[in-house]
This record gives structure tokens, sequence and C-alpha cells, in this order.
């Protein structure tokens, strides 16, 4: 069964002009689109095609090469636009192996309903279809997006691209440090070790019976791994900061008031749980308006 093609649509409240200067423009094409590490315009001849060569970095010093065509454009009477591509690539890093697809652009009022929508054949045969439809294409149509959001922020705000993926990575490599070290705390020391320092800190804590302590850490460790979870699976990372800033300096003081000699151990609660504190205050102040594909339409 062939797959569908990548359709992603967002509405921006500036002109056609802009949205096209800033889209056909290789300068700040490359800027904002997350696809892309850079695109270059070769010299075009007299009433041919424009070329264009362009670059993806994926890491480790390693980059994705390829070419592209814009194989027409058309102004409508309304004012709309169409830019029609071909691109491909000989790199065997790439799934794509050649594609074709367009870039709309409709006035709506005061807004630009941009959208776009290509599809591509890939390269290896039915594994490279199998990978394409699992991850690749998911992952293309996510890129899109998340690029269109960009624009979008850009053009209406002013905000800058680089700033706003910066905050946007910065959010993301934080939210998975806080759902590793959850599920870690949760697992290693509490589930699959009971650390016997766990176990006694937390029979200092309650009145407890020792047999009692082993099952309340467990439970305390089955708690820590669901809300290392919910790190991922929940939406408002802003509230679940909120949350762990509250939660934090009281974990803290509670495995000072059980043990206060653990203030002479390495990493100690002060030590590891201030910095989870700083990292959540930074986290904050960087959740509000985060960038999202799902601003975007995905389908028509």
């Amino acid at each position: 069964m062939k797959n569908k093609p990548i359709y992603v649509e967002i509405l921006i409240e500036d002109t056609v002009e802009r949205v096209w200067e800033a889209s056909q423009n290789p300068t700040l094409h490359e800027q904002w689109d997350l696809r892309f590490s850079s695109i270059t315009y070769l010299p075009k001849e007299e009433n041919e095609a424009q070329l264009f060569e362009y670059k993806t970095n994926i890491g480790f010093g390693i980059a994705i090469a390829g070419w592209g065509k814009s194989v027409g454009t058309f102004h409508a009477k309304d004012n709309s636009r169409t830019s029609s591509l071909h691109f491909g690539t000989d790199n065997l890093l790439s799934p794509i192996k050649e594609g074709k697809g367009y870039w709309k652009y409709v006035p709506e009022q005061n807004t630009t309903k941009f959208f776009t929508q290509y599809d591509y054949d890939v390269q290896f045969g039915t594994l490279g279809k199998l990978i394409d439809k699992i991850v690749f294409r998911p992952l293309m149509g996510w890129a899109t997006a998340l690029s269109f959001d960009v624009l979008k922020r850009w053009l209406e705000k002013g905000d800058a691209p680089s700033a706003q993926y910066l905050r946007f990575f910065t959010h993301w490599i934080i939210t998975l440090l806080f759902f590793f070290v959850w599920i870690y705390q949760g697992l290693i020391p509490k589930l699959i070790m009971m650390h016997p320092e766990e176990v006694a800190l937390t029979f200092a804590l309650l009145p407890l019976k020792p047999s009692q302590a082993h099952n309340m850490v467990a439970i305390i460790g089955v708690i820590e791994i669901i809300f290392g979870l919910i790190w991922i699976l929940y939406r408002n990372k802003k509230r679940l900061l909120g949350l762990q800033l509250a939660i934090l300096p009281l974990l803290t003081v509670s495995a000072i008031v059980a043990d206060s000699s653990v203030l002479s151990h390495p990493f100690n609660p002060i030590t590891f749980n201030l910095s989870l504190i700083v990292l959540t205050i930074i986290g904050l102040l960087l959740s509000k308006d985060i960038l999202t594909a799902r601003r975007c339409k995905r389908v028509r």
C-alpha cells in the first residue's frame, strides 16, 4: 500500500509576499526549516529551472547533501502563489531517493494560509519502505510542521528561529533528564536494589516496622516511576515543573531530618536536589510558548 503524501498547513498573520520571501529566499529559508542546514542556489540560465543544493547535518560531522529544482511557480489573480519542486539525493544515508512537492500561499483576509504537500520514493526496496513508514515519514512530517510553527512565530512576533530552537531543545533535554532521574531513582535504589539507606531513611521518618519500611520503599519507588513516565506523557510541562519545585525542597528537608549524616556524603541531598531545583527553575523560565507541531493541520 502506497504511503500518503506529507501534508502540512498553517495560518500566518502576515502577507503572502512576506511568507513567500521567507520561504523562497534560501538565506532566510535555511534559518527556520529544521530539515535543512544550508540551501545554496546554483547559477541560473535564462529560461531554465532554478537549481539548488541542500545539506542536512545529522551530527558527528556527518551531513546528507542533495539536489533540488524549482520546476515552476504560478501567481494567480487573487494573489495566491504556488511553487513546485523536484528533489532527491544519491546519499545512501538518506531513505529518500527522489520526490516532488509544492508550496502554496493563499491570502485569507489578514492572514496567509501556507501549506505544502510532498511525496518521495525511498531507497533500499521493501526494507526502506518499512523504515520510511514507521520512522522516517512521521519524523519528516513532524519536522515540517515544527518548522512551519517557527516560521509563523518569526513573522508574527519577530522571534528569531535560532532562539526558538534553543528554547525548544533545551526544554526537551530538561524534560528527558527529569524522566530519566525519576525512573532511575524509583527503579534502581528502591525496587531492584532496595538500598539499605533508602530503607533506613524511610524507617526514621515514618512510624513503621522494618518489614513495613521495605514495603513503603517499594511503594515510593513505584510512585517515582509513574511520575517519571508522566514527564513524557503529560503535555503541560509547566504544571509538572511547578509541582516538582514544591516537592524537591520537601524531599531535601525530609532526608536531612531523617539522617543529618547524609550531608557528609558525596552527591548528597543538598547538592543533588539543589541541582535539580535550579534545572526546574530554568525549565519554568523556558516553558512559556514552546514550539509545537500540533499548531499545524496535517490532513487536507
